[in-house]
């Protein structure tokens, strides 16, 4: 039977962030220096390479990889070449070193929900080479390896926002070494996009608190937005896509977006999602093996990542008790060969995205923890923790 209680999978927007104009965000990008607001991350992905010219030249980059990224890197010119990551998420430094070539001009790298990657090492390795750094932080945005932010290593760095709070849109390219050439002029986004993002969020979030009634609100609003939309021939621009489209490279944040983004209150949220996600992994070690041992210090998890034996299953039962878990990162490029990285593959076909954002509290944490371990105690005997290992 459905459940009439909703677990979004990401934070939602609640009226009051609506209004406001003191600025309390002073975490990266929103700190200052050189930073560019985009609609989307993946738009920052392609401005980057296109200033930074890589252009006819390799970069290498992670096999364990969503697509978008690879799609805006391919669509400015660049090849990707990939290298190892295991099943724990972590890069093979050797193989990356050994796929450097004398076309490669930039290595990649993807911080993994908040959790860092090894940005040091590759920052030597790239200075060794003479090679240009890119730090993916879409998955990172408020998170730090230690005292260090995630984002300030690379030559550039991209964050996406509303993976991590509460905003319609935007992402952000940051460069952290003088750049040349200017950023192409930016469009600012069409009204319709943002307004039907803005009113999908608050929905949401009705949804999540008020149970069945608002989940009969949100469905009969969103019908009739719907129609209007049809009605309209109005052409949106949505978040959270498989794809990367050209036309709209040019796209700019929203001021909306920006002016909530702004005034999150960062410290809290940082602090919020690492309770959620260590109770989480107090509850569920015993029954899944977890990717991390521990949650070190500045890490601001985007999710708790649940290695299960059966994904569609699993994704199917939570979401009929109402928790939105995600299918994270099932597939993977084209131009990615498989049976090349097998680790990669396994984890796409084992790690399922269990919510832990700053809108849930500890008895809705509670609640998320004893339905996942009903299923896990139900479904997760034929598991053999060796897969999760690697072996």
């Amino acid at each position: 039977m459905t459940h009439s209680r909703l677990i979004p999978d990401i934070p939602t927007l609640y009226p009051a962030m609506l209004l406001g104009r003191s600025r309390t965000n002073r975490r990266p990008p929103f700190c200052g220096g050189d930073v560019h607001w985009y609609f989307l991350a993946r738009n920052a992905i392609f401005e980057a390479c296109r200033l930074l010219e890589l252009g006819n030249g390799e970069v290498l980059m992670p096999a364990y990889h969503h697509g978008v990224e690879v799609e805006a890197v391919v669509a400015a010119g660049a090849r990707p070449v990939f290298y190892r990551v295991d099943a724990h998420w972590q890069v093979d430094l050797k193989d990356l070193e050994r796929r450097i070539g004398p076309d490669t001009k930039a290595l990649y790298l993807i911080h993994y929900a908040g959790f860092p990657g090894p940005a040091a090492q590759m920052r030597q390795l790239a200075n060794d080479r003479g090679l240009i750094l890119i730090e993916d932080c879409a998955l990172s945005l408020l998170s730090c390896d230690g005292v260090s932010e995630l984002g300030s290593r690379g030559d550039v760095s991209i964050f996406c926002l509303y993976k991590t709070l509460p905003v319609p849109n935007g992402g952000a390219l940051k460069f952290n070494r003088p750049r040349h050439g200017e950023c192409l002029p930016q469009r600012a986004p069409k009204l319709a996009s943002v307004v039907s993002l803005t009113l999908s969020s608050l929905l949401l979030n009705l949804e999540m608190r008020a149970g069945r009634a608002g989940n009969l609100l949100r469905a009969a609003i969103r019908r009739m937005a719907h129609l209007v939309v049809r009605a309209s021939g109005v052409d949106r621009v949505p978040v959270g896509t498989m794809h990367f489209k050209p036309e709209h490279a040019d796209l700019g944040i929203s001021p909306l977006s920006q002016s909530i983004a702004e005034r999150q209150q960062t410290d809290r949220i940082v602090a919020t999602r690492r309770r959620n996600y260590l109770l989480l992994h107090d509850r569920l070690k015993s029954l899944s093996p977890p990717l991390f041992e521990r949650l070190n210090p500045g890490v601001c998890p985007l999710f708790y990542p649940l290695w299960v034996s059966d994904k569609p299953a699993m994704l199917e039962r939570l979401g009929e008790r109402g928790i939105r878990a995600v299918d994270f990162w099932g597939d993977h490029h084209p131009a990615c060969d498989p049976a090349e990285f097998p680790e990669a593959m396994r984890a796409r076909r084992h790690i399922v995205e269990i919510p832990c954002h700053q809108d849930l509290s500890p008895a809705t944490m509670d609640w998320i923890a004893k339905q996942v371990e009903l299923e896990l105690r139900g479904h997760q005997a034929e598991l053999d923790p060796s897969i999760v290992a690697g072996g």
